[in-house]
């Protein structure tokens, strides 16, 4: 069996690039808010008043369940906490 090396764990579980990508930003935004919500001993309950959504989908969020949730989403709940998403784009050299 031929090893095979990746630039990071996503490329290595996606099909194709975009895909990777996009895993990418949402595990990145996703873990920004669970480190927020915990850092404010939120529970549950308190963080879906504050998110607009129901405690479990609070639930869902805090068990790291990414596919539940679309990047438009998870920059929404981040808004909804005070955070401000700043956005990093750079080109491969493959992808010119």
């Amino acid at each position: 069996m031929k090893k095979r090396r990746f630039e990071n764990i996503w490329n290595a579980i996606e099909v194709n690039a975009r895909e990777a990508a996009n895993l990418r930003a949402r595990s990145e935004l996703m873990i920004a808010l669970q480190e927020h919500l915990r850092a404010d001993k939120l529970t549950q309950a308190r963080a879906a008043k504050l998110l607009g959504v129901t405690q479990p989908r609070v639930s869902d969020l805090m068990r790291g369940k990414i596919d539940l949730f679309s990047l438009e989403t998870l920059i929404d709940m981040l808004a909804r906490v005070g955070a401000h998403v700043k956005l990093s784009v750079r080109f491969s050299k493959r992808a010119a």
